[in-house]
C-alpha cells in the first residue's frame, strides 16, 4: 500500500524563530500512523502506545 499525505505549514504551526513547531510536526506524524493503521487493519479502534526515535536539533551551529 502507497501512502501519501502532505500538510500545508501555516503560520500558527511555526514558533517564534519561523520554524515548525516539533510538537506540531509529531502530531502529524501520530495522525498519519493513525491513518495508514487504521487502513490496514480495517479497525478504527487503535490507540498510539507510543513513539520512539524522534531528536530535535537546533539547525543553526549544530555539530552532529
Amino acid at each position: 500500500m502507497k501512502f501519501y499525505s502532505r500538510k500545508m505549514v501555516a503560520a500558527k504551526d511555526l514558533n517564534s524563530n519561523g520554524s515548525l513547531f516539533g510538537g506540531r510536526l509529531l502530531a502529524w506524524i501520530d495522525e498519519e500512523a493513525f491513518i495508514f493503521t487504521t487502513c490496514q487493519l480495517k479497525d478504527p479502534s487503535v490507540v498510539t502506545r507510543y513513539i520512539s526515535n524522534i531528536e530535535f536539533y537546533r539547525l543553526r551551529g549544530l555539530e552532529i
